[in-house]
């Protein structure tokens, strides 16, 4: 049963094959692409593989994030209204309806158990998305702020948030730069001043992840990676949900109103 539509375009759940099973089918398809290809007969089966696995990215990315948030919630030994509101705020934010928000958060439920299989679940989405280390950040980048909706991630949060991007082969320096950039483009968004003519320009350079004492080439260079890195287009053909999608736009409207901001009070084009 489709259960949350378009969002993540399959069925939720995963279907398990065993490893001497999945390595004879590897090597079975191998051959027969080869000979495919001799006859110049791949063109459609490829576009179809790239289909399906294009569907399990964004199953996977659609699971992996509910569920994680919600073990990362109960990390502390308890799920506060704060925890709540931002796993809500996130589904918010990605304009789910009624059934796909129903999704989200039963995967969030879910993952609230002390017994849910968060090692497995991390390893899945690894297998699945771990080919696109963006695509492992911007997971990373949604667990992390919606952490930071109570302001301050607890000491049993930060070890868990840890365990998951060691499993990811992620840095924890990676975890901290996450942190960071996000503190500051929280700054920065929630600055009245920031959509008028005062902006504060120090928030503005914390966005982009710079200091002022930066050249302009460098401000360009920070922007352009930012937008490369979090631009819904480049997010899409990586296979993330339409859902996510949404944050994305998010995020690049915070970069490019933080550049716009240091262009303007420089100067240049």
């Amino acid at each position: 049963m489709n259960i949350i539509g378009k969002v993540i375009g399959g069925l939720l759940g995963l279907l398990a094959a065993r490893v001497p099973g999945a390595l004879l089918g590897l090597l079975v398809g191998h051959q027969f692409d080869r000979r495919m290809a001799s006859r110049g007969g791949t063109k459609d089966n490829r576009r179809r593989r790239s289909r399906v696995s294009s569907q399990k990215r964004q199953q996977q990315f659609f699971e992996a994030t509910f569920a994680v948030m919600g073990h990362l919630a109960k990390a502390d030994g308890r799920v506060s209204e704060d925890d709540i509101a931002g796993a809500r705020d996130v589904m918010r934010r990605m304009h789910l309806g009624e059934e796909e928000a129903g999704a989200a958060m039963a995967l969030f439920n879910q993952g609230k158990r002390p017994d849910y299989p968060i090692d497995d679940q991390v390893d899945r989405f690894n297998r699945y998305c771990g080919g696109d280390p963006q695509l492992l950040l911007m997971f990373l980048e949604v667990q992390i702020d919606v952490a930071l909706v109570k302001g301050a991630i607890s000491q049993a949060e930060r070890e868990l948030l840890g365990r998951i991007a060691d499993r990811l082969g992620v840095g924890r320096l990676a975890l901290l730069r996450i942190e960071s950039a996000l503190r500051a483009r929280r700054r920065f968004a929630g600055d009245n001043a920031a959509r008028q003519a005062a902006i504060d320009l120090g928030k503005a350079y914390e966005a982009l992840g710079l200091s002022s004492a930066a050249t302009d080439a460098e401000v360009k260079v920070a922007y352009r990676r930012l937008m490369n890195e979090h631009h819904p287009d480049k997010q899409a053909s990586r296979g993330l949900p339409p859902a996510l999608l949404r944050l994305a736009e998010d995020r690049t409207r915070e970069i490019r109103a933080a550049y716009e901001a240091i262009r303007d009070n420089r100067g240049f084009r």
